[in-house]
This record gives structure tokens, sequence and C-alpha cells, in this order.
């Protein structure tokens, strides 16, 4: 148990930013999953329509991980590594 001031609201910021923190890593992981359910589904009918939906799910990935590394949720080697990886994938089925 914290003794003094310092000590307690040091406790207080680290659960405000780990709740932030999770908040940034659990909606990554929903939406990374959400992009791999989409591209199978693009890739078993490669219609126009779920490619705009594939598309819009890569930007919103691109968007949550730019927004956690400039808040430092995310390092920026890992950032880099997530997108290059979502890329790949992306790029692979799409071309």
């Amino acid at each position: 148990m914290a003794n003094n001031k310092s000590a307690k609201k040091r406790i207080e910021i680290n659960k405000r930013n780990y709740l932030k923190n999770r908040f940034y890593k659990n909606s990554l992981k929903t939406l990374t999953k959400n992009f791999f359910q989409y591209l199978n589904r693009y890739e078993i009918s490669r219609t126009d329509e779920n490619l705009k939906e594939l598309e819009n799910i890569f930007h919103s990935i691109h968007c949550l991980i730019d927004k956690g590394t400039s808040k430092n949720i995310f390092h920026k080697n890992t950032a880099a590594r997530k997108k290059a990886k979502l890329h790949k994938y992306f790029n692979k089925q799409t071309f």
C-alpha cells in the first residue's frame, strides 16, 4: 500500500493508463480478427462490395495503430510490424 501522496497518485495514474491502453489493445485485436474474416470473405467471392468493406476495416486498423503509437500505447517498431503484416495479407489477396 502506498504511504505518501505521490505514490497514491501514481497508483491512480497507472490504473487510468491501464484502462486506456487495454481499450486500444482490445480494439486492435477485434479489428484484426474482423479484418481476417473480411479477407476470407473476399477470398471466397471477389466483389466490389467485399473489397470496400475490406479497405474500410484496413483503414480503421491503420488509424487505430497510428493513434495508439502517437499516444505511446504501442512502440513505433511494434506498430510498423503490425502494419507490415496486415499490408502483406492485404496485398496478397487483393492484387
